[in-house]
């Protein structure tokens, strides 16, 4: 299934508002899981399988656990503890498991005829798609590091952990620093942020998913704020 751009950040937003507003009844909350599972499903027409079955079995374990120590009432440190961490999961895994979908989906040509499209200032467009570039950039920059560390014996298992820790967090520093030059200056040499209107060999164009999607999305938005707060 291939959105449009402007879908997939209405989405994130229409995610973004539902999932920090609180779920109080059984409505809300069938609301809040459909709107979870519409970006995890997208991921699994993207053929993302893997990054699709993390997300999921994290949210699901997380919710399981949530309800299942506020059902019990239990107490402790350590219940307390995992009802927190599990809460946070299910309030904000939501906008993240959209916004990684958004992401690894969307080029950057598309992105960038989007944000000339909504006539977005190019300062604020440029900034966000070396934003999308750099994450990705940086997982596989770690991804490296991690390989070449245990091909020279230093791991987790060796016992020692600060050697682990500085043998990989300061190359990833170092790498932080140099990929966002080398990604501004992608984004200069490109002409991203110049004086002229620039030009784009992608044509975007709304079509019915898209409006099926967004649809949806502000009907189930309308809905989950209307009884949460007038009704």
């Amino acid at each position: 299934m291939k959105l449009d751009p402007r879908t997939k950040l209405f989405m994130v937003f229409v995610v973004s508002l539902v999932a920090m507003m609180s779920a109080t009844t059984p409505l809300l909350w069938g609301i809040r899981l459909t709107i979870t599972i519409i970006p995890i499903i997208l991921l699994v027409t993207e053929k993302k399988y893997a990054s699709a079955l993390r997300f999921f079995l994290a949210y699901a374990i997380a919710f399981v656990l949530a309800f299942y120590f506020l059902s019990e009432k239990s107490e402790g440190i350590i219940s307390s503890l995992l009802i927190g961490y599990c809460g946070i999961v299910v309030q904000f895994m939501p906008a993240m498991i959209t916004a990684w979908y958004v992401i690894r989906t969307t080029k950057i040509g598309e992105f960038m005829s989007c944000m000339q499209k909504m006539h977005i200032p190019d300062g604020i467009a440029v900034s966000l798609a070396v934003v999308m570039r750099f994450f990705p950039t940086i997982r596989e920059e770690y991804s490296s590091i991690n390989d070449a560390m245990r091909m020279r014996g230093v791991m987790l298992g060796g016992g020692n952990v600060l050697r682990m820790f500085e043998f990989r967090m300061i190359p990833l520093l170092f790498s932080c620093v140099n990929i966002g030059e080398e990604l501004s200056a992608a984004a200069i040499t490109r002409g991203l942020g110049g004086d002229t209107k620039r030009s784009s060999v992608i044509e975007l164009k709304l079509g019915f998913a898209d409006y099926l999607l967004m649809t949806f999305l502000t009907a189930a938005t309308v809905i989950f704020v209307m009884y949460k707060y007038f009704l």
